[in-house]
């Protein structure tokens, strides 16, 4: 699909009706507010609707400060990473929900969202995980609360990355989303047509909300309108909005993303659950592991890529079950007649 050029993107303009006056001439029939409709479906929403605060963490002795995103006054921490060219919002509707029984924090990664770097531009998984666990001893400190990494395609493999180096402190799960090293690397060769070929400027962040539903990757019209908005810029030169992270960029971590993700993820020593759009998505080794028991599969239905985005009730409830069929508590894992024991 050819992206859509800028002026296919323009509001709609009704047409002059120049037939002889009826009662159903122009004349007689009000205008209908199109642009309007429009505006209203697709309107910006503000991220307040579904966290409880937004936070700048500064890292000491670095000129880091990300944007993070917080809900939930009671659990334990669910902590939430997001894809390439999304931001922390991505989990806007989720967090709602999953706020009721857990706490929820998303990061804007570097080079995301409103998080702002020494160097926006490196995105490699080193630097990635690093930022990461700099957020969390920042926030937390020695004595974290217990702790669930969940990460979506790019931050899934950031997710992973930072459990296998076993350095967060009441670490106790790990969900990854929708990303499996086979099908990732399968698929890099593809990856600059297919960012090429997306709709590259809007006039309005309400175009940009619409083509994310009508052609993009999204599927649920509220969620866009939460996250879509911190996925963008304005383009002074061009009066127009266009893309805040240059995907396109960013080839040369590409491969670093994904190679070994499928053993790194077996590896890690916690318990893990991975959520998949589709069966068809394994490669060999998780195969062999999910056969082994090493992890939970759970394959979500009528949804595309963005898992969180699309069916966030579906979504929060697989993350609640994870918390509950584990037994994490907000400091560990919770088990019934030892608690009091080890107290003593």
């Amino acid at each position: 699909m050819e992206p859509a050029p800028l002026a296919s993107l323009q509001e709609e303009e009704g047409e002059p009706d120049e037939s002889p006056s009826s009662a159903f001439s122009a004349a007689a029939v009000p205008p209908r507010p199109a642009t309007h409709h429009l505006f209203n479906k697709y309107a910006p929403l503000d991220w307040s609707a579904y966290f409880d605060e937004e936070r700048s963490v500064a890292v000491a002795d670095t000129e880091d400060v990300f944007n993070v995103y917080t809900a939930g006054s009671e659990g334990p921490v669910v902590f939430c990473l997001h894809g390439g060219g999304y931001s922390g919002l991505s989990f806007a509707l989720a967090a709602s929900r999953i706020k009721e029984k857990a706490l929820v924090v998303a990061m804007d990664l570097r080079g995301h969202g409103k998080s702002t770097t020494s160097d926006d531009s490196d995105l490699s998984i080193e630097t990635l995980s690093n930022d990461v666990i700099a957020i969390v001893r920042t926030m937390y400190g020695d004595s974290p609360p217990a702790i669930i990494l969940v990460g979506h395609s790019m931050g899934g493999s950031v997710a992973v990355h930072v459990a296998a180096r076993k350095v967060i402190r009441n670490l106790h799960g790990l969900v990854v989303v929708d990303v499996v090293e086979g099908t990732a690397m399968a698929s890099l060769v593809h990856m600059q047509k297919i960012l090429a070929h997306r709709a590259q400027h809007f006039p309005s962040i309400e175009k940009a909300i619409e083509w994310s539903v009508k052609g993009g990757s999204l599927r649920n019209i509220e969620s866009a309108r939460v996250s879509i908005p911190s996925t963008l810029k304005y383009d002074e030169s061009r009066k127009c909005y266009t893309y805040h992270t240059p995907l396109e960029e960013t080839e040369k971590y590409w491969k670093g993303w994904y190679e070994g993700l499928s053993e790194k993820f077996l590896s890690c020593p916690v318990q893990k659950v991975l959520l998949l759009a589709g069966t068809d998505r394994l490669d060999r080794a998780l195969t062999i592991g999910q056969m082994q028991g090493k992890f939970q599969m759970v394959v979500v239905r009528h949804t595309g890529h963005a898992i969180q985005e699309d069916v966030p009730e579906e979504f929060a409830s697989h993350i609640l079950n994870f918390i509950s069929r584990n037994k994490i508590g907000p400091n560990g894992v919770e088990i019934p007649g030892l608690i009091k024991k080890w107290q003593h």
